[in-house]
């Protein structure tokens, strides 16, 4: 469990206390970070294409325009990340999560069912301007832009708090207090399912998938670097959130003291739950998370 001075752990505790679901200021404070396909780097063929011109940002874009119905990317250094991409012929955005070095990226067209033929395969070079990057751009799991209703109320949640923990307080108590869980939704959720968090917010039920989709992209607008954890809980599959600051590094699965101890940033059971003690508890045992992605 990471240490932290008294001072810290005050002020943090003082920060969940302060913050209510009222805006101090509405007056727009998103930093608006917008991916791009310059087609300065490029790979593929005709159908398929990577977009490599901003690898030190953190992202790679990749397009396809073939004819197959189904198109998978894998992205491997360490850890082998599989995406569906759209066949929409229109970019979408792959973070690259693992820090510098060689990245292998795949694209797969689907044969028949689950058969596929490899596109292309590309190893990438990769140096990061800022480690941190990754974790503030959009991607295809976390997708917004500068039209998106989530920048608003990213701004009037966060309005008038210039403090980053304060900031992650209000984000994280709007998701618990404003988020119903869909069930329905979760027993019919289909494989290759990616959040709309425009879509949330209007609705305000979602799965876990995006709770944590919504809190990632209202805290990279605010300019916290953040991510959207998936791995087990409970052995469930599930999704969660870690965080950034300059004074206390990654919080990978710790998110705020009480005076006692350190809670899990688990919005999706914080807001089921309800208070009841035994998902305190749960949510308060980070034994009880196993990580697998990060994005």
């Amino acid at each position: 469990m990471r240490k932290t001075t008294f001072r810290r752990a005050t002020a943090l505790a003082l920060a969940f206390m302060l913050c209510t679901l009222t805006p101090v200021s509405t007056a727009q404070a998103a930093v608006i970070r917008t991916p791009s396909a310059d087609g300065a780097v490029t790979y593929g063929n005709g159908t398929a294409v990577i977009d490599a011109s901003h690898t030190s940002d953190g992202y790679v874009m990749i397009k396809y325009t073939g004819s197959a119905r189904r198109i998978k990317v894998r992205i491997t250094k360490n850890t082998q990340y599989t995406y569906d991409l759209n066949v929409s012929g229109a970019y979408e955005t792959f973070p690259l999560t693992e820090g510098n070095g060689a990245y292998t990226v795949a694209i797969f067209e689907q044969v028949e069912g689950t058969m596929y033929a490899q596109a292309v395969n590309q190893t990438i070079n990769v140096t990061l301007s800022n480690d941190k990057l990754p974790f503030l751009y959009p991607n295809q799991f976390c997708n917004y832009n500068a039209m998106s209703a989530v920048v608003g109320v990213s701004d009037a949640v966060c309005g008038g708090i210039t403090d980053p923990l304060q900031k992650v307080a209000a984000v994280y108590n709007y998701a618990v207090n404003t988020l119903s869980y869909d069930y329905n939704k979760a027993a019919t959720v289909q494989s290759g399912y990616l959040p709309n968090i425009d879509s949330t917010l209007a609705t305000r039920n979602g799965i876990c998938f995006d709770y944590a989709s919504m809190m990632v992209a209202m805290l990279r607008l605010q300019d916290i670097p953040s991510k959207l954890v998936i791995g087990y809980t409970g052995g469930q599959y599930h999704a969660w959130v870690s965080v950034y600051t300059d004074a206390q590094g990654w919080i990978d699965n710790v998110i705020f003291f009480n005076g006692n101890d350190w809670r899990f940033m688990d919005p999706t059971f914080a807001s089921t739950g309800k208070g009841n003690p035994s998902v305190t508890e749960h949510i308060k045992n980070s034994a009880n998370y196993s990580a697998k992605f990060s994005y």
